[in-house]
């Protein structure tokens, strides 16, 4: 064992006074033998194993180490009790390895064992805070010391040149823009309050039918079929894009008659695909329809019509392929978040080659947002279609190291609901105000996520530098909505969002493209594009009941986050440096012992706070899935390379046919005319009756 971090860990779990800043849990305190209870059970290994990694000198290692081997012999906690004792090894393999590999952090990890066996009541919380940081998270070393300072640091590092703005930039919105969003739907919660749904008997019965299937995937909070009109968010976010439209046709700003929405229904099982149209056709019926949109909605049944009708037989006639739907069968919209966030940026170009012409760009919004238009035009003089429409959005330039980007992707910002009646430039992370929870102590990410949101995201053009003509920002922190891209931008940088990434997948989206030897590809920060995020008023069920697996979602983006720079780059610390503080943070030197370490603290603050059945979902649920995430990413399968490896090959064949086909259609060929027909005639079967 490493010798170091067990010194390091004596401490922090230490039998000492809770009181000092040195410890982060009492594990010999919250640890009891006794318990034969399931959540005491679990309870009991998860603090046995925080004792084990303190090594021999603790007082209880012997009764902890024995406690682990009794429940290892029962059916029920022999997976568990593994996976516990595999993170042992796996953390002191992890720290003697890099601290062999690199000196600074070596260096810091010894300065952290020094400061942690000084005198106790000697320590200072914010010293002791830091030098912990340094080891585990870095990224958010001295950002509370010098809060302000730190802002201006990252708004610099942002800030682009504009060598040339777009010459041809969106003129018109509503027929240029492809707006998409993502519906994640669930069978129904109970029988009951199916019955008491208008909707049809039809949708009811295929409803009930499919509740016996076996669930295929899972989401942090699809919408049950059946919830009531008033919490349920897709029919929320349509109705306040459907207004926004119409206040935007009050301005002139639009013309057209309606809007297109691109929906991608990502299902929990199978059988909804065939009831997801009819549902959400009888829901908008119900509300009195759409005035100013054509809601397409593409399940997976779709896109493989997509795959096997169009993009395989392209592939056949314009890049000689044999067999393509093996390569192209990544293209789709369930399984987890990246592979439908991929799906909506790409399906743009689709649609500007087979479908419209007039479409230049996509943007992404989430269905719990709104743009509140009134606000928009009182405090920022514009409305969403006018933000839309700046030369910035396609513009060239240089950033601070003086390499060239193209601002082909654009990024809003969000405001709470609760906010905007004070600013629409209330930033909604705010900066922690009490002392970090356990897990905290070692991975703060809300810190620079504070950090950057008002860094990035609340920066307004009003000043000198940067004054969103010469010079504007670039934005590395971006959410799943209010983002966009231009359709020649994707075709020139095909950037994705690989599929096993279930978290951050906005974030992950950019990290594609950042190995671009020439001009990369970047988002322009647009200031004053703010949607209002209602999620909190009408959905907060939802949130509470996701939060076990959002936790867990949380810590497998640091494994593969982590694993997925490696991939990209020899030299990650490139990367690093173009995403730190927020995103970069998730990029980890010691990746297994910060997720081991966060899962364990976070139970035991569940068990501490009373949460049992929380505290043992959570661990019942985090071992089996963490555990599949460090199979995913060990280097010695490669299973995360070989994935990445066959999406980029099956996302450069997928802009390869767009490119070929477009040209085709342009010297009128025969073959590619028959396609667009089809293309357009599967399309015309996925828009909404509403």
């Amino acid at each position: 064992m490493n010798k170091e971090l067990t010194a390091i860990f004596s401490e922090l779990f230490s039998t000492g006074s809770s009181t000092s800043p040195a410890v982060i849990f009492d594990a010999a305190m919250h640890f009891n033998a006794e318990r034969t209870d399931p959540a005491g059970i679990a309870a009991g290994i998860n603090t046995a194993f925080l004792i084990l990694l303190c090594g021999q000198s603790h007082p209880f290692y012997q009764e902890a180490e024995n406690f682990i081997a009794r429940r290892k012999e029962s059916a029920t906690w022999r997976d568990i009790t593994s996976f516990y004792e595999q993170a042992i090894d796996l953390i002191h393999q992890e720290i003697t390895a890099v601290s062999e590999q690199d000196p600074v952090f070596l260096e810091h990890l010894h300065e952290l064992k020094e400061w942690l066996v000084k005198d106790r009541h000697a320590h200072e919380e914010d010293v002791t805070a830091q030098k912990i940081w340094s080891v585990f998270f870095p990224e958010g070393t001295g950002i509370l010391n010098r809060w302000q300072e730190s802002i201006d640091q990252l708004r610099r590092k942002r800030t682009i040149t504009v060598t040339r703005r777009n010459k041809s930039p969106i003129t018109d919105p509503g027929k240029e823009i492809l707006f998409t969003s993502n519906v994640l739907l669930t069978t129904c919660s109970s029988t009951a309050s199916l019955d008491e749904s208008p909707l049809s008997d039809g949708i009811k019965q295929r409803c009930l039918e499919t509740n016996r299937e076996e669930q295929a995937y899972w989401y942090d909070h699809p919408i049950p079929i059946g919830i009531p009109c008033e919490k349920n968010e897709v029919l929320y976010g349509l109705k306040g894009l459907d207004k926004a439209v119409e206040f935007e046709r009050s301005r002139g700003n639009f013309t057209g008659e309606k809007i297109t929405c691109v929906l991608s229904v990502s299902v929990t099982h199978r059988g909804l695909h065939h009831i997801a149209k009819a549902y959400l056709e009888e829901e908008l019926q119900s509300l009195g329809g759409l005035k100013n949109i054509n809601v397409c909605i593409i399940t997976e049944t779709d896109s493989q019509k997509i795959i096997h009708e169009i993009l395989a037989p392209c592939a056949q006639r314009f890049c000689n392929l044999r067999e393509p739907e093996d390569i192209l069968e990544i293209i789709g919209v369930d399984g987890e978040y990246g592979r439908h966030y991929s799906f909506l940026k790409a399906i743009s170009a689709f649609w500007s080659i087979f479908i419209d012409p007039a479409i230049k760009a996509t943007f992404k919004i989430d269905l719990d947002q709104v743009f509140d238009q009134e606000q928009l035009v009182e405090q920022t003089g514009q409305s969403a279609f006018d933000h839309f429409m700046t030369p910035l959005w396609g513009a060239h330039g240089l950033d601070t190291s003086g390499s060239p980007v193209e601002l082909g992707l654009i990024a809003g910002a969000l405001v709470n609901e609760r906010d905007i009646g004070t600013s629409l430039f209330t930033p909604d992370i705010n900066p922690p105000e009490k002392r970090p929870d356990m897990d905290e102590c070692i991975f703060f990410s809300t810190l620079p996520q504070a950090m950057s949101t008002r860094a990035e995201m609340m920066t307004r053009y009003t000043g000198p530098d940067p004054d969103g003509k010469n010079t504007c920002i670039e934005r590395v922190h971006v959410t799943g909505g209010t983002n966009g891209i231009l359709v020649e931008s994707l075709l020139r940088y095909r950037p994705f969002t690989p599929s096993f990434i279930g978290r951050a997948e906005d974030q992950a989206y950019i990290l594609s493209v950042l190995g671009e030897l020439n001009e990369r590809l970047a988002y322009v920060h647009k200031d004053g594009l703010i949607m209002r995020h209602d999620k909190e008023s009408f959905a907060w069920d939802a949130i509470d009941a996701a939060l076990v697996g959002k936790f867990i979602g949380d810590y497998i983006r640091i494994l593969y986050f982590s694993a997925y720079a490696h991939i990209l780059s020899d030299d990650i610390s490139t990367i690093k440096d173009l995403v730190d503080p927020f995103t970069g943070s998730f990029i980890s030197k010691i990746p297994v012992t910060v997720v081991l370490l966060r899962f364990a603290l976070k139970a035991a603050s569940f068990f501490s706070r009373g949460e049992n059945s929380k505290g043992l979902e959570f661990i019942r649920l985090g071992a089996r899935r963490i555990q599949s995430a460090l199979d995913f990413t060990s280097t010695a399968p490669g299973a995360l390379k070989i994935q990445y490896e066959k999406e980029r090959t099956a996302w450069n064949l997928y802009y390869d046919i767009l490119v070929r086909a477009r040209q085709a259609l342009k010297e009128n060929d025969a073959f590619a005319l028959d396609v667009h027909t089809r293309a357009q005639d599967i399309m015309n079967g996925c828009f909404l009756d509403s």
